[in-house]
């Protein structure tokens, strides 16, 4: 069961890089984080207005308890600040599967952390996707997005290593908290903490002069929507028991599939057939996982 709440999010965020794409393409992007932020906080204040209204703060009263979760937002939000810069400049090609690089050092930290093993059937699905990601980079290289060259490739290498940082943070505090409690407390001090940000940016006449004119689109309360819809599937995935991160985060990232195709049928991005080569590559090592975890 833990598996399909992990392919429902898969798609979710799949959706919700699509709409990023359209959302960030000559806007602000910090803007629109902002206002991400905050609509997701909207959509799960019902969680926190019921636990005010019984007279419970949340996460069992416990001031460590929030303390844990504002830790796990200024997590995300490094991840997502950096993260939503590299989709703004990058094909869709080659930011998502840069993107599908956070299961390798999943994959690290749930074995020396969790204590974790792998069958041969998953181990052989996590070294296609090494295989999937190396050929990548080759054809990014070939676009003008080298690690050497483009600021954007190490924008979007810190968003997948970030990720991988929360990925694991979640299962620990998914021992302690329930799902909806995460979401709904972590999306709060998200908001908070996004709105102040860019409060202070707002004062600096150098932020203001060098960046884009936001402009609102449709597409921006579509990604809260579908990210908070892939975070539900993929929390209570994590709640399940015998539920493994470094499985649920590779399937995770079986994300790419959506935003690479649109990507390639309609934003006609390059080198389609080597990129197609290398989507089949990682929807094999996918169909590996799921099946070693059935």
């Amino acid at each position: 069961m833990w598996i399909l709440f992990a392919l429902a999010s898969a798609v979710g965020l799949g959706l919700y890089d699509v709409m990023k794409k359209l959302s960030l393409r000559g806007n602000n992007v910090l803007t629109v984080l902002m206002l991400n932020t905050a609509i997701g906080a909207l959509l799960m204040s019902p969680v926190i207005v019921s636990e005010l209204v019984d007279g419970n703060w949340g996460l069992g009263g416990d001031p460590k308890g929030h303390l844990l979760i504002a830790l796990k937002a200024v997590i995300v939000l490094g991840s997502w600040i950096s993260g939503y810069f590299a989709i703004k400049h990058l094909p869709l090609t080659i930011q998502g599967p840069i993107n599908a690089s956070r299961p390798v050092l999943v994959l690290v930290g749930a074995v020396l952390i969790f204590g974790e093993r792998l069958n041969v059937l998953q181990w052989t699905g996590i070294l296609l996707g090494f295989a999937s990601l190396f050929f990548i980079s080759r054809l990014g290289a070939k676009e003008g997005f080298s690690l050497r060259h483009s600021r954007w490739i190490w924008l979007s290498a810190t968003a997948a290593l970030l990720g991988a940082v929360s990925a694991l943070y979640d299962k620990y505090l998914m021992e302690f908290y329930k799902p909806l409690e995460v979401q709904a407390w972590y999306s709060l001090y998200q908001c908070i903490i996004m709105t102040a940000t860019l409060w202070l940016l707002s004062r600096s006449q150098r932020a203001r002069e060098s960046s884009d004119r936001f402009t609102w689109r449709w597409t921006i309360p579509l990604i809260a929507l579908f990210l908070t819809l892939a975070d539900l599937a993929y929390f209570y995935s994590l709640s399940i028991e015998g539920s493994m991160i470094a499985i649920v985060s590779m399937i995770r990232r079986g994300s790419v599939i959506v935003p690479f195709l649109y990507g390639i049928l309609v934003l006609g991005e390059r080198n389609a057939k080597a990129k197609t080569i290398d989507l089949c590559i990682l929807m094999l090592s996918l169909m590996l996982l799921v099946l070693g975890s059935a």
